[in-house]
């Protein structure tokens, strides 16, 4: 404590990070405040109602009591890794040596976390689909990222083709694509991820492919990779979750699928962020991939009809359900209640919570 003219005086306060600090209190920790105090169902809450198969739950117990708890390999037990690998060949197509294009990760949001900061420079520009998931702009601006934000038209999620295009130049590093889309549920069409990819040939930009829903798809629609179109395999990054393919939100497991030489950048991230990754979970994980198809391959059936129950009853009471085509999201418009549509989309959505609460 410094001293002045013999009195104890408070000491300058050093301001902490900027970009962290000042991000605002998530909608979501409103909606669930808001839901505890009124004692109501949060439908803010994004994790699912049941968990997942009962015999990988079984394997994390046995594998803990009866193998090693020490820190298994940074890139992840060779188990899982090549189970990933066969998963990605079984349900996208796409080719993936297994020892060299393989990271697993503690779930999605750390992959995500450490493409930003293995593939960023100071100064490069990512492109992104707006809404999107809200760590996306935060974790890429602190790896040194100028974000651009490609606006969805609102009445139906469609990309804006001339906008997307005007956003690409030669400062542009990298695009990042989620599909199924959170929180839209949007599907990105064949044709939308074509264009896509041609603009990232033509300016020669890396993409980060947010997979972590591709099961968790409608009827009447069909999830395709972007990295299985042509030209496209030595530039992209895919993202998927054990999280969201096994409804086991807690064990945070996800990994990342893409050329070695991305995958290594990556991974010097990683490695000094978590460095590793359970092993007891990764095995039970890997066991999934291979044993329980069953399972995700369900969920998006579950999840439509789940999906088709509230939006009928929203509509009974004057909300526009706009459309979607996958993931767990549905997104209601209440332009009709007249509140003032603020700036920021999460502060006019915390005002009409609050306002309906009240």
């Amino acid at each position: 404590m410094a001293t002045v003219n013999g009195h104890a005086s408070t000491p300058d306060v050093k301001p902490l990070n900027g970009l962290f600090t000042g991000l605002p209190t998530t909608i979501f920790t409103v909606m669930t405040n808001l839901a505890i105090k009124h004692k109501t169902i949060n439908l803010g809450q994004g994790f699912p109602d049941e968990e997942g198969p009962e015999r990988m739950k079984q394997l994390v117990g046995a594998a803990t009591t009866n193998q090693h708890n020490q820190y298994p390999p940074m890139f992840g037990l060779p188990e899982l890794r090549q189970a990933v690998a066969r998963h990605s060949k079984a349900y996208s197509g796409i080719d993936v040596q297994w020892d060299t294009e393989t990271l697993v990760t503690v779930g999605a949001t750390e992959a995500i976390a450490a493409s930003f900061l293995g593939i960023l420079n100071e100064g490069d520009e990512v492109i992104m689909f707006d809404p999107m998931y809200d760590c996306y702009g935060s974790m890429a601006r602190r790896a040194g990222g100028i974000v651009k934000a490609v606006k969805l038209k609102v009445e139906d999620w469609s990309v804006d083709r001339k906008h997307l295009q005007d956003a690409f130049s030669a400062k542009t590093k990298l695009v990042v694509v989620n599909t199924p889309h959170n929180p839209t549920g949007k599907v990105f069409s064949k044709e939308d991820l074509q264009f896509i990819a041609d603009l990232c040939i033509q300016y020669n930009t890396y993409v980060l492919l947010d997979e972590v829903y591709e099961h968790l798809v409608f009827g009447g629609s069909q999830h395709v990779s972007l990295r299985s179109l042509p030209g496209m395999q030595e530039r992209s990054i895919r993202i998927g979750s054990a999280g969201k393919t096994f409804s086991f939100t807690a064990w945070k497991i996800g990994w990342v699928t893409g050329p070695s030489s991305l995958i290594n950048a990556i991974a010097k991230a990683h490695q000094f962020l978590v460095f590793t990754v359970p092993s007891n979970l990764q095995q039970a994980v890997a066991y999934g991939l291979d044993n329980e198809s069953s399972f995700f391959t369900t969920l998006g059936h579950s999840l439509e009809q789940k999906r088709t129950y509230l939006a009928q009853r929203l509509k009974k009471i004057g909300f526009n359900v706009l459309p979607a085509q996958g993931s767990y999201f549905l997104m209601a418009d209440f332009r009709w209640a007249g509140l003032h549509v603020a700036a920021d989309q999460s502060l006019y959505i915390g005002t009409f919570c609050r306002t309906i609460t009240a």
